[in-house]
């Protein structure tokens, strides 16, 4: 438990306007911010969320084109074969022949488009017609191939689906038409391909071919040879196995971007925390000051109305009253000194590790003085202290002030916070733990805290509400005071309470063995 005293009412009243002002301007700038960096967020992810899907497009409409190009070339290349075969049916045979009567003569075997052949021979008295005889023949073949040309072409497209697809369309030819395709649309990443049929089933495939569900659904599909009968069509299929990552490269730029916002968010929202930690400490040290007051002031006045009695000569005269004088003013000087000291604490927090005298002390030894001497103070209220020191080995390097100041100020917290219905029982026990250390408790059966405030109470200034007791006072400096010596000296506190059933602080310190 932390000391706790309610704020003077005079002390609220002027500090509520200035700070709940404070409050909402903070709160207002919090929401100005909040908004300003949701929209930016937005606005980010809008961008980026567009872009990929222009990226995407992009992406579907150069494969398209590349996949459509393919199917022209093998249309092509089909074309092409056919002319060929018809032209090799056509061609024109020569070869030398000798006459009876010494002279060397020519014969020309000529096959017509409908399949006739018929020879030409020319002797050697007529080679000066030779030369244009054939290119008569020739220049009727060709005419009469040209006037034939839509027949042919309808020929060619009814025979060609009878042949092979493995014929039609060749593996290596199907890699490379897909590579040169895809790299003149600016798609330069690995790919698998497969040629299917109409059912679906591999005809023949790419290295590595074996699509995931994921890339079964981003497949790229074309029909090769178009003009075929449905029942003899065949398809060609096409992924890419690092489609994502290509479309994510060509986004990336936009990555440092959402890196910047992200620490700008980062420093706004720690900005933002240590400004209400800031205007928690300030109203922390108002009470402080408030409170340092109010102590400060009864001591002062008691001892002023003392001093202002010495003057009476009655007084003087009376040894009786002279000595309850002495007495009065002896007691609220060693308060107003406890009070001094309370308030020199404050300079131990800002340093980062107190001056200590370290030494061995014997824990037990130490708590059963502090006991013997604190039992009065707890028997004025009603109350009973008891000790059960029953570690074998309490020996610990510390500083033996400050460890004496940490026990009596647990202890004195417990006397502060009694329940007024219900005698206060304080318990003090030591026992040794793994790990060759000390462990402390001091349990008290008074008001307890709130869960809530269990996570402060170690923090300065801090003081929990004490709802209508108006007899708790101090600076919020006790318990911080305990948990940094504590630390100071390689220990650990903790604390667990209920609300109406007390409170139990752990204290485990190193043993000096």
């Amino acid at each position: 438990m932390s000391e706790r005293h309610p704020r003077p009412l005079a002390a609220r009243k002027e500090n509520i306007c200035p700070q709940e002002m404070k409050k909402s301007t903070i709160w207002l700038l919090t929401i100005i911010m909040a908004l300003a960096f949701t929209g930016l967020l937005y606005i980010q992810i809008m961008y980026m969320s567009e872009m990929k899907r222009t990226r995407d497009d992009q992406f579907e409409e150069g494969v398209k084109r590349s996949l459509y190009a393919v199917t022209q070339r093998l249309e092509q290349d089909e074309t092409r074969h056919f002319l060929e075969e018809d032209l090799a049916t056509m061609q024109t045979q020569f070869y030398p022949r000798t006459n009876r009567d010494g002279t060397v003569g020519f014969n020309y075997k000529v096959r017509t488009p409908e399949g006739g052949d018929f020879d030409l021979t020319f002797n050697s008295t007529d080679r000066r017609n030779h030369s244009q005889s054939l290119r008569e023949v020739m220049r009727g073949k060709y005419l009469y191939q040209k006037g034939l040309l839509d027949e042919v072409i309808l020929s060619i497209i009814n025979q060609s689906s009878n042949r092979p697809i493995t014929e039609r369309a060749d593996s290596a030819d199907v890699e490379n038409y897909l590579r040169s395709e895809l790299q003149n649309n600016g798609l330069d990443l690995p790919f698998r391909w497969a040629v299917v049929n109409r059912a679906g089933a591999l005809m023949f495939h790419s290295a590595g071919y074996a699509p995931t569900p994921g890339e079964n659904k981003s497949m790229f599909v074309q029909t090769l040879f178009p003009n075929d009968p449905r029942n003899k069509m065949y398809y060609l299929k096409v992924y890419f196995p690092t489609r994502n990552k290509y479309i994510l490269d060509s986004v990336k730029f936009m990555i440092p971007s959402f890196v910047f916002t992200f620490f700008l968010l980062l420093t706004f929202v720690v900005t933002i925390i240590l400004a209400f930690r800031q205007k928690r400490l300030t109203e922390m040290k108002n009470d402080f000051i408030n409170n340092m007051t109010h102590e400060f002031k009864t001591p002062i006045s008691t001892i002023s109305l003392a001093a202002q009695m010495l003057n009476d000569s009655s007084v003087l005269k009376s040894p009786t009253m002279l000595s309850h004088i002495s007495t009065v003013i002896n007691d609220e000087t060693k308060r107003l000194r406890f009070q001094v000291e309370k308030v020199l604490q404050m300079s131990m927090f800002d340093r980062q590790k107190a001056t200590l005298r370290m030494q061995e002390v014997d824990a037990n030894s130490v708590i059963d003085n502090i006991a013997s001497t604190f039992k009065l103070k707890v028997e004025k209220y009603g109350g009973r202290i008891e000790t059960r020191l029953d570690a074998e080995d309490a020996t610990v390097n510390v500083d033996e002030m400050h460890f004496t100041n940490v026990i009596y100020n647990l202890l004195d917290n417990a006397v502060k916070y009694r329940r007024e219905e219900e005698p206060l029982r304080l318990t003090i026990t030591t026992r040794d733990i793994s790990d060759k250390r000390l462990e402390i408790v001091i349990a008290d059966n008074g008001i307890g805290m709130r869960k809530e405030d269990l996570k402060k109470i170690f923090e300065k200034f801090y003081r929990v509400s004490t709802g209508n007791r108006h007899d708790v006072k101090g600076f919020g400096l006790g318990l911080a005071y305990v948990k940094k010596i504590l630390l100071d000296m390689d220990g650990e506190i903790s604390v667990d309470s209920q609300v109406g059933e007390g409170s139990q602080f752990i204290i485990r310190l190193r043993l000096a063995s």
